[in-house]
């Protein structure tokens, strides 16, 4: 028996599209209406079309380049390193590697709104388009006034600083201000970071000295981060532990009362702090501030304000801040607070490192009672301390560069070879480029090392000198 035309080509469309999602033929072969050859040309066009959609390494669409204009004028790069530590930081994780098909859709994700340089493009629109990738790759380089920050504070007693606020005086008062903003409840990989907080407050404070006297004041714990209860949380901050010696029992009920909860009103703790300390005069007290923050000030004031008035004033304090987990709008502010007050600043990222910048606490408090008891500094351990926080300053800002370089000549080697987005010239130039730049980075590091160790000697040079002046006018005066 023979069939007719119309059902034998029936079959055949029916078999064509069995083992793919219905179309709109197979919506008609369902419903009974006839199926023309024009469809069938349709349907072959439409799974041709989505076949070159689907690229082999799984690259999506690309997201329409921007061009750069003709006439751009490049900004220039960094000149110094204070340049260079202002730029806000990019993408700073792990490194990725084009030769990994893995690591090809962070690098598309990362690159995806640089501008289109695939023409021949001048040399300012090269420079500009290397400022651009630059920016998506650039590390957080630490300026070198925050190393000498740092070293200032550890050199807190020795004989011959002039700074009042950095000599030992009869008493030495440690007042923690910490965080108690809703953000606090972040999870660090198990615990958050208010209990990560709370552990490092707590095993520093029982390391002080015993005649030291600490202080703990919370503020941001009431209300909520609703816009609703913004007011009351702005107008809360308590001093949960009054500043006095440290009685365990005591400091770990008041730690307890810490609860993350809502915004963050850092200028109000900052001046509730110049009151707690009031009583005690810079003239016969040592007063330290640590100022514990997980983010910018949230309650519309102004902390760097606050902060000048409470260097000002006659409690003479040294404030440090610390910032957990801190973006770079937050560190650009907290930075600010700690350069305003002649203090340090330290980003941490998780509960070791925070324990490890309150412990450098604990070396000053030692060599204050060590002060207490034979009023005399060991300059000595100050120079071993310095020398090496040089070396890890130094180390740090190096693997920084590295990796930066390191990041951009893969993406730039990524986008040149395996997505065909420059030419070989346009490659080759700004190659030349990256390398140009952080030569001259690793130059200037190299420079301010020798100038720092160079410093470091110096002063502690001039330290022993005094001390052996001193010696000297005491045997003299005993004979």
């Amino acid at each position: 028996m023979k069939l007719k035309p119309f059902l034998l080509w029936t079959v055949f469309i029916f078999i064509l599209t069995a083992c793919s999602e219905k179309t709109d033929d197979e919506k008609k072969l369902v419903s009974n209406e006839p199926i023309t050859l024009d469809d069938v040309k349709k349907s072959e066009k439409e799974k041709e079309s989505e076949g070159e959609d689907e690229s082999e390494n799984g690259v999506e669409e690309e997201t329409e380049k921007h061009t750069i204009p003709q006439d751009i004028e490049p900004a220039p790069l960094p000149q110094t390193l204070a340049e260079l530590a202002a730029l806000p930081p990019g993408y700073t994780g792990r490194q990725l590697f084009g030769i990994q098909k893995e690591d090809h859709q962070k690098l598309d994700e990362l690159t995806a709104n640089l501008p289109d340089i695939s023409g021949e493009p001048t040399e300012a629109q090269l420079t500009h388009y290397y400022n651009e990738i630059l920016a998506v790759f650039q590390h957080d380089f630490i300026g070198p006034e925050e190393l000498l920050a740092k070293m200032r504070f550890q050199a807190i007693g020795n004989p011959d600083i002039e700074d009042p606020r950095m000599q030992f005086k009869e008493n030495l008062n440690v007042l923690v201000l910490l965080d108690a903003s809703g953000s606090m409840r972040k999870d660090l990989g198990g615990e958050t970071q208010m209990a990560a907080a709370k552990k490092a407050i707590t095993n520093f404070v029982e390391g002080l000295p015993a005649e030291a006297n600490v202080g703990l004041r919370i503020y941001g714990h009431e209300g909520t981060g609703s816009d609703a209860d913004k007011a009351r949380s702005c107008a809360s901050s308590d001093l949960i532990y009054s500043i006095g010696k440290y009685n365990k029992a005591g400091f770990q009920t008041s730690l307890e009362k810490a609860q993350p909860a809502g915004w963050t009103p850092i200028q109000l703790a900052i001046n509730e702090a110049q009151k707690d300390l009031a009583e005690f005069k810079g003239d016969q007290n040592t007063n330290i501030i640590y100022l514990v923050s997980d983010g910018v000030s949230t309650c519309d004031d102004d902390p760097v304000a606050a902060a000048k008035q409470l260097y000002k004033s006659d409690i003479t304090p040294i404030v440090n801040v610390i910032g957990f987990n801190v973006d770079n709008e937050g560190q650009k502010q907290l930075k600010e607070v700690a350069k305003v007050t002649e203090g340090t600043y330290e980003d941490v990222q998780n509960a070791e490192s925070l324990q490890n910048e309150l412990d450098q606490m604990k070396e000053i408090a030692k060599g204050w009672e060590e002060w207490k008891k034979q009023k005399e500094t060991d300059v000595k351990h100050n120079l071993v301390r310095n020398d090496l926080d040089i070396f890890v300053y130094e180390s740090k800002e190096y693997r920084k560069r590295v990796d930066e370089g390191s990041q951009i000549g893969t993406a730039l080697q990524y986008l040149y070879q395996d997505r065909k987005l420059m030419t070989s010239e346009s490659y080759n130039y700004l190659r030349e480029k990256n390398s140009e730049y952080h030569k001259w980075m690793d130059e200037e590091y190299k420079i301010l090392k020798k100038e720092l160790e160079d410093l470091n000697e110096m002063k502690i040079g001039e330290a022993l000198q005094l001390i052996e002046e001193k010696f000297n006018q005491n045997v003299q005066g005993d004979s």
